[in-house]
């Protein structure tokens, strides 16, 4: 079975261009992740390589299958020069390791939380995962292999994803839409959510 990971570094640098920086971290009893920089102008995005080397498995399964299953990786695009959003890396690694870890399947509409700032300042402490496919396009691999999607992901304040819990990721969403919600500025505010 072939390596995928080189396979996704190759799309990450396709669609974003060379990485200016990488972090790796490796928590007990996982794979290594790593966390690429990507500036271009003033959005830096931060994108795990790791998380996809197996599929993610159904918690509930009595045997998990080591070759099908969902695969994917995590970016996250924030506006530079306006929070120290490079001490994101550890959170990102925590988030991208979490189907090791805890056996997440991690999909569109899914709320993470890391329990603490994603950086300095931050009032998010949490993300939502949105819909593959606009900045990085799904790598497909050989059968019978999953493709790899790169899921976008949007910083939310306790309060947004407590609003979610109940309405609903696609609810949060238009909220946010509706409101202007500049989802890459690091430092605002809870969209308003009466």
């Amino acid at each position: 079975m072939a390596d995928v990971l080189p396979l996704v570094e190759a799309r990450l640098r396709t669609a974003l261009g060379e990485p200016d920086a990488r972090a790796a971290v490796t928590f007990l009893g996982t794979d290594r992740i790593e966390v690429l920089r990507f500036q271009e102008g003033d959005i830096v995005r931060y994108a795990t390589l790791g998380m996809s080397a197996h599929p993610m498995t159904d918690p509930t399964a009595v045997v998990a299958d080591p070759v099908k299953g969902p695969r994917a990786e995590l970016v996250l695009s924030v506006r530079t020069g306006r929070a120290d959003t490079d001490k994101v890396l550890r959170p990102l690694a925590v988030l991208a390791a979490s189907p090791q870890v805890e056996g997440l399947v991690v999909a569109p509409g899914a709320s993470l939380d890391v329990g603490e700032p994603l950086w300095p300042g931050a009032a998010f402490t949490s993300v939502l995962v949105a819909e593959p496919g606009g900045l990085v396009e799904d790598l497909e691999l050989d059968a019978p292999l999953d493709p790899v999607r790169f899921l976008p992901l949007l910083p939310m304040t306790p309060n947004e994803a407590a609003w979610k819990r109940v309405h609903g990721a696609q609810a949060l969403q238009e909220r946010w839409l509706t409101q202007g919600t500049d989802l890459r500025d690091p430092s605002r505010r809870s969209v308003p959510l009466e």
